[in-house]
């Protein structure tokens, strides 16, 4: 599988069938085949994908440890910008098709409805991840400040789970929220697990001054 993964053609085809959900979407809106309702089609559509992607790039790591599948890393910056892609065409379709870019009524309909201000600050928060997912600002900020900022994408995955929450709340339907949220408790489920075990079978350091002797 490393070897696989590690093809020059990997990260292309990644790239392609990161794309096909925008380039069916796209498709479907130019030839009429997004249903009754193609705005809330194209709203929502994007908006499950964002949710997606946060989860696939949450899979990368459980994966990589658990298979030893190393080579899986070398997509998680992609798949995070695929990530901050369908969010951004998520809400440029928010903004033209509910609000016509009215930039004022945006910011009000933000500020008086819940789930579009916790959708938007999910937005918010990823978009510095996404502007920092280059190795010059790796550099820049170096590694372990890198490192802190990029666990906003476990607030990120909740923002956007609760967002998901509330607009299906409308509608009174759940069914893949639940998914949604079974999905994310195993990928952090197991960071916490992952974080615990490492903790416990990590060596203590010996009490400053001692001097440690074999029996």
């Amino acid at each position: 599988m490393n070897k696989l993964l590690l093809h020059p053609a990997a990260k292309p085809l990644v790239f392609i069938l990161s794309l096909l959900p925008f380039a069916w979407l796209a498709y479907g809106a130019f030839t009429d085949g997004l249903g009754a309702n193609p705005a809330e089609y194209l709203i929502r559509s994007t908006g499950d994908w964002t949710l997606r992607f946060i989860c696939i790039v949450l899979a990368v790591t459980p994966l990589r440890v658990i298979f030893k599948i190393n080579a899986l890393a070398r997509f998680r910056r992609m798949l995070g910008l695929f990530a901050y892609f369908y969010v951004v065409v998520h809400l440029l379709s928010y903004s033209l098709f509910d609000m016509g870019f009215d930039i004022p009524e945006i910011a009000k309909d933000i500020a008086k409805r819940p789930f579009i201000l916790v959708g938007f600050s999910a937005f918010v928060l990823l978009t510095p991840l996404a502007a920092t997912s280059f190795n010059r600002a790796i550099k820049a900020l170096g590694a372990k400040r890198w490192q802190t900022l990029h666990k906003l994408v476990y607030l990120i995955a909740g923002l956007g789970l609760l967002h998901f929450f509330w607009m299906r709340a409308g509608k009174n339907n759940f069914a893949e929220v639940f998914v949604y949220a079974a999905i994310l408790a195993v990928l952090l489920g197991w960071r916490v697990w992952n974080f615990a075990r490492n903790r416990k079978s990590a060596p203590r350091p010996s009490p400053a001054g001692r001097v440690q002797m074999s029996k």
